[in-house]
């Protein structure tokens, strides 16, 4: 089923840049990358043609020679039986960590042959594991592609008249009842599915939570894999341990990530390179602890002090194997982790709106604002509550100590205000 993905504005401004790169288009595994850069050339370019490197030995050899960009095409329309044209084909390489000297030749078509479009996907695992010297530094466009935001969720359920709708309601009043229930039924689903676009295809087609859980643990076992094709062996049980320990680490009480949680006889350490490994590919957030919440936010930061949230909250729930019904029942059997996942989408939110991570407020009398943010000139607390209860202790706490301009408390609750329900965040939070 078509999936609108809202970065297409920002790659068809891409391909209309007197200044154009290559693009690298970053994104977790399986978040819809190859399938957003089709569509790019299918609907926008006269002519399109998607080489994908994985397993495919005579696509590599192209690049083994030299980095002569006149052979490298000519080579590449005799694969494909047709001419490569300038301005009007979109040259899509997929899978592009397979080959480290394709990843290279993208710097000599920066230099020699700029009019020839090219988009590269592929997981960011092997992209942050490439060889030092493949890498162009300085000769790429970039652009993130995350997992689908609610936004995104929404639209492919057809809601786009309801988007639209909301949109236009003043943001300080509570929304109408009417969609009030809609949005919150549509929320309930998207925590169930998560934003992976074939977890999200599936749910929306069916609705059947077999299938859906299948499909997600396709994906997780598709992460597994590319730890192995891409990490050094002595790697591999570090990245696989400290991703199968996200959700024990969230569902602890503070929910702060500790090293030897992964496994007793593992340190910090044993453990940093693996965590940043995971970090660069997109499949983990982390979420360190700020104290004093003043510009620029990083200098205040204890970056040993920190949470670690999943990029998906599909994955993260099959991961953590909550039943979907937790959510369309209104189970309270699994209240406290179903506060970890609300507060891992809102921090997916967050990330997919700002294009930052953000942090986390906790003072010495242990008074915690869930996350801190950025917006303009403004440092926003952002409180989160799981259930229907908006009271906000730590964050009345923050607020008597730092008077911010602006604080946001976000729940199912629909009361206006400083409050902004949680399935309506990609409304109420204006970067610009």
């Amino acid at each position: 089923m078509p999936m609108k993905r809202l970065l297409l504005n920002k790659l068809l401004e891409w391909k209309n840049s007197s200044s154009r790169k290559p693009l690298i288009l970053k994104g977790v595994r399986q978040c819809g990358k190859t399938y957003l850069l089709k569509e790019l050339g299918k609907n926008h370019y006269e002519d399109s043609v998607c080489f994908n490197f994985e397993g495919n030995a005579i696509l590599q050899n192209v690049f083994e020679k030299d980095f002569d960009t006149k052979r490298i095409i000519t080579e590449l329309s005799v694969l494909r039986k047709k001419a490569i044209m300038p301005q009007n084909t979109l040259i899509i390489f997929d899978e592009i960590q397979f080959c480290n000297k394709a990843l290279t030749s993208l710097k000599y078509f920066c230099e020699e042959a700029p009019e020839y479009h090219i988009a590269a996907a592929g997981s960011l695992l092997g992209v942050a594991l490439s060889k030092p010297l493949s890498f162009p530094v300085g000769k790429v466009d970039f652009h993130t592609l995350y997992p689908m935001s609610f936004h995104e969720f929404l639209l492919a359920n057809g809601e786009d008249l309801l988007c639209e709708q909301v949109e236009n309601l003043p943001a300080s009043e509570p929304v109408p009842e009417v969609f009030a229930q809609k949005l919150s039924e549509h929320f309930k689903n998207y925590c169930i599915s998560g934003g992976m676009p074939e977890a999200v295809g599936c749910w929306i087609a069916e609705k059947n939570i077999e299938k859906l859980d299948s499909v997600l643990q396709g994906i997780l076992d598709g992460y597994e894999l590319d730890f192995a094709k891409h990490a050094p062996a002595k790697e591999f049980p570090k990245l696989s341990a400290i991703w199968h320990s996200i959700p024990t680490q969230l569902a602890r009480e503070n929910g702060k990530f500790i090293f030897s949680h992964v496994k007793k006889s593992w340190r910090a350490k044993d453990l940093e390179d693996s965590l940043e490994w995971l970090l660069s590919a997109g499949m983990v957030y982390k979420v360190a602890k700020i104290e004093k919440p003043f510009i620029p936010m990083l200098s205040y930061a204890d970056m040993s002090f920190f949470k670690l949230y999943a990029a998906d909250i599909g994955l993260l729930r099959r991961m953590s194997k909550l039943p979907a019904m937790a959510f369309l029942e209104g189970s309270d059997i699994f209240k406290e982790f179903k506060g970890a996942i609300t507060e891992n989408f809102v921090l997916c939110e967050l990330v997919n709106k700002s294009g930052e991570v953000p942090f986390y407020w906790k003072s010495a009398n242990m008074a915690e604002v869930d996350f801190v943010i950025q917006i303009g000139m403004d440092i926003v607390p952002v409180e989160v509550k799981s259930s229907d209860n908006v009271r906000a202790r730590s964050l009345a706490e923050y607020s008597k100590k730092y008077s911010p301009g602006r604080t946001i408390v976000t729940s199912l609750k629909n009361v206006g205000g400083n409050h902004i329900p949680l399935y309506l965040l990609w409304r109420g939070l204006r970067w610009r």
